[in-house]
């Protein structure tokens, strides 16, 4: 039999902490601290998120170490995030993945967060399903917005990604508007439920066949929230389960329109999604829809590995240590990695 391999990742390319121990490709352990402190400024400070960083580091990796039951001793390898992110957040991770591979002298693994979010659905559970090769993935977070084409673990080619805001700043910037609080994508998605999306018809951008644009579609939304307030000052109180159905299924209807297109374009119908973006109940109620429609399969991630977790660092640090493609402990942290790096 073969010798199990534990690795131990560590996430910090935000505003969570997270650490997880994963054995082979199943998950023993997935801890993420949350940081509340950045509710009050409406977005995410930087340098409030790596001083939470530094703090949460050490008890969140004994806890996933823990939770695991798993001696470090016993471990095969460090995974980190490397890139993209916020520059502060990821030197916290960075430097302390690099001080515990050397003091145990193990093999340190870099892993780029935008591929760790499309190979979170290589994680080992009952009931997932893993996508064969080659699939798309529509990954969409705060941060990005792309549609991907991946040949295997690690060959994976942009077919279309945003060319201003990414989805996510779409959902959080329409709740600013509204005066809800931070983060608003949930929000807009609860509210959305009691709602008619045809209520307000925003008018979609016009960009190429694969590519997005979220700022225009922002602006319209602003400026007819505030016509409207002119009108009748309690519009939104009024009017808000509406308004936020309204902004989902514009917001949704531009990800389907432009995964038809992909499907259309390649010929391939297995359709994965990832990212923080994709816990979106309608976006995950329109995917299953697709499978009678379209005669697609479609791969949707579990709640607790779409939103930034060290889980899915650990499975792509799994497949790379299968692949012998360690780091040099000189390796840097990169703010700005495309997926294809």
């Amino acid at each position: 039999m073969k010798k199990p391999i534990y690795i131990l990742a560590i996430e910090s390319s935000c505003d969570d902490t997270s650490a997880s121990v994963i054995c082979n490709a199943k998950v023993l352990s997935n801890v993420v601290a949350n940081q509340e402190v950045h509710s009050k400024y409406g977005g995410v400070v930087p340098e409030l998120a790596s001083r939470a960083h530094q703090q949460n580091i050490v008890p969140v990796v004994q806890q996933a170490l823990e939770q695991a039951n798993v001696k470090k001793e016993n471990l095969s390898a460090i995974a980190f995030t490397r890139g993209p992110g916020l520059m502060g957040s990821l030197l916290v991770g960075t430097s302390f993945a690099k001080s515990l591979a050397l003091g145990l002298q193990i093999p340190l693994i870099d892993v780029n967060h935008m591929q760790a979010h499309i190979l979170a659905h290589f994680i080992e559970e009952e009931g997932a399903k893993i996508p064969p090769f080659p699939f798309i993935c529509l990954t969409i977070s705060g941060g990005h917005t792309q549609i991907v084409k991946i040949t295997n673990h690690f060959e994976m080619e942009i077919l279309g990604e945003t060319i201003d805001d990414a989805v996510g700043e779409a959902f959080d910037k329409s709740a600013k508007i509204l005066g809800l609080p931070y983060p608003g994508g949930p929000l807009i998605d609860k509210y959305a439920k009691l709602g008619n999306p045809k209520a307000f018809p925003f008018t979609k951008p016009k960009v190429g066949d694969l590519d997005f644009s979220f700022s225009g579609l922002k602006t319209g939304i602003l400026y007819f929230i505030q016509k409207q307030q002119r009108i009748n000052p309690n519009f939104i109180e009024e009017n808000l389960n509406d308004i936020c159905a309204s902004i989902q299924y514009t917001i949704v209807e531009i990800l389907m329109n432009k995964l038809k297109n992909a499907v259309k374009k390649t010929g391939i119908k297995h359709i994965a999604i990832a990212g923080g973006v994709s816990a979106n109940s309608e976006i995950r109620n329109r995917l299953q829809l697709a499978e009678k429609h379209f005669g697609w399969t479609t791969y949707i991630p579990k709640f607790q590995y779409t939103t930034d977790n060290a889980a899915m660092i650990a499975i792509t640090g799994y497949l790379k240590y299968l692949n012998n493609d360690y780091s040099d402990v000189s390796v840097t942290a990169k703010a700005r990695l495309k997926v294809t790096e």
